[in-house]
């Protein structure tokens, strides 16, 4: 029908003006193609199949594509499902959205400090969403240590499972735990390969906090396991709820849960679980392009409530709680390939997976996986990791430490003729 194509072609000339870099492909639903953007790469395309996805793409990209792909209307063409969104991801951060999407993410962008508000108890539902969904499912994608978050790459060769001990012995160099039987606060421990690992190659004593049910069990199930369980211990607990003053503070992938309004809360209580000479070492994801809002898609099916803060956003918070940033690093590729490595893992057990759910779950997770992936590529998403002391005089006055730590064998801090890293 006449106004159908009339619309196609709308959604054309919107695309069109919207790909600056690279090529696009779009197949519409009576079959016809448009190749849009200059050439090269990232290339990639993208079918249509129902006027159902021309009229929703017009109307609100940002959530209708997920959406869409999660019912089987949107399907790549000329390459995958990353390829496809690599070259959008790219082109959105150059800009924007296209059409008359800049009217949405300003409604987005007033309210979002309304969807961030995380009082303790929504913060423990929304947690539980997430996490909680089934743990099998991590279990066949994560490393062997279920880390479910930013792997660290030294060369970019390095396995999952190499990148992921890297990560959690990069984060250890920072904290200098440099004697045994250091107590270590672990704020969002996941399902306690952080809090193990410092307890057995360092000699720390660690409480991991999470509000995931699952996360507990596994984590506590896990320390029996190991013979740990009288060196690390493990409960539900809010963060605003701990009360008592340890010598480390590690909190990894949990900021991006806290939300914008509470960031001064946030470490203002890693301030308070600081002793005086105590050291801190928090690690978020983040955007390079300053404060945003969280995508819509991401905010309705994977993490309501969630936001990536700007180091802008949290660095005032951080001086506001009278903490020392004594060392920043930022992380920019990492991510990507962590994700890249996740999204194999889930491909290579998705019939495994469907069995457990459904079509529309395994679609719902690889749009996730590949989506974050290409944000992290080509849409200013990155990590920043946050050394902090309470102090100015807590750490040595040069970084050579941590580079001796991170090179040491496992093991080295509980042995007795290694008691300092001090210069």
């Amino acid at each position: 029908m006449p106004w159908k194509v009339g619309r196609d072609r709308v959604l054309q000339l919107m695309l069109r003006r919207f790909v600056q870099r690279g090529a696009l492909l779009v197949r519409f639903p009576d079959g016809r193609e448009a190749m849009l953007g200059p050439g090269g790469e990232p290339s990639g395309g993208l079918h249509l199949k129902t006027e159902h996805a021309v009229r929703r793409m017009m109307l609100n990209p940002s959530l209708a594509l997920g959406e869409l792909y999660m019912e089987g209307e949107i399907e790549p063409i000329a390459g995958s499902l990353h390829d496809m969104l690599d070259v959008l991801s790219l082109n959105q951060t150059l800009s924007g959205d296209p059409g008359f999407s800049w009217i949405l993410n300003w409604g987005r962008w007033a309210v979002r400090r309304l969807r961030q508000l995380n009082p303790a108890g929504l913060a423990r539902r929304r947690i539980s969403y997430h996490y909680d969904i089934d743990e099998a499912v991590y279990g066949l994608f994560l490393d062997e240590d279920r880390q479910y978050s930013c792997a660290y790459f030294p060369t970019g060769t390095e396995t999952l499972e190499e990148a992921q001990l890297a990560k959690k012995r990069h984060i250890a160099a920072k904290l200098k735990l440099d004697r045994p039987g250091l107590e270590v606060l672990d704020i969002g421990c996941g399902w306690g390969g952080m809090a193990l690992t410092l307890a057995r190659e360092y000699g720390a004593r660690v409480t991991g906090i999470t509000l995931s049910r699952e996360q507990l069990a596994i984590a506590r199930a896990r320390a029996e396991a190991a013979g740990l369980a009288d060196q690390v211990r493990f409960e539900l607990l809010d963060y605003r709820a701990w009360d008592r003053p340890m010598d480390r503070v590690v909190s990894v992938g949990m900021v991006e849960h806290v939300g914008i309004n509470h960031y001064g809360t946030y470490f203002g209580a890693v301030a308070r679980a600081l002793r005086e000479d105590g050291v801190a070492l928090v690690h978020g994801i983040g955007r390079s392009t300053g404060p945003g809002a969280t995508n819509p898609w991401i905010n309705r099916y994977i993490f309501p409530g969630g936001y990536s803060p700007a180091v802008s956003e949290v660095v005032p918070a951080v001086e506001k709680a009278g903490l020392w940033i004594t060392d920043m690093e930022i992380l920019r590729l990492h991510y990507a390939l962590t994700l890249r490595e996740w999204s194999r893992r889930f491909a290579a057990h998705r019939e495994e997976i469907r069995a457990r759910h459904d079509e529309r779950f395994c679609r719902m997770f690889e749009f996730y996986l590949a989506g974050s992936e290409s944000a992290f590529r080509h849409g200013g998403h990155m990590n920043w990791q946050l050394q902090l002391t309470r102090t100015v005089d807590a750490l040595p006055l040069n970084r050579d430490y941590m580079l001796r730590a991170e090179q040491a064998p496992p093991g080295y801090a509980a042995a007795p003729a290694m008691t300092s890293l001090a210069v």
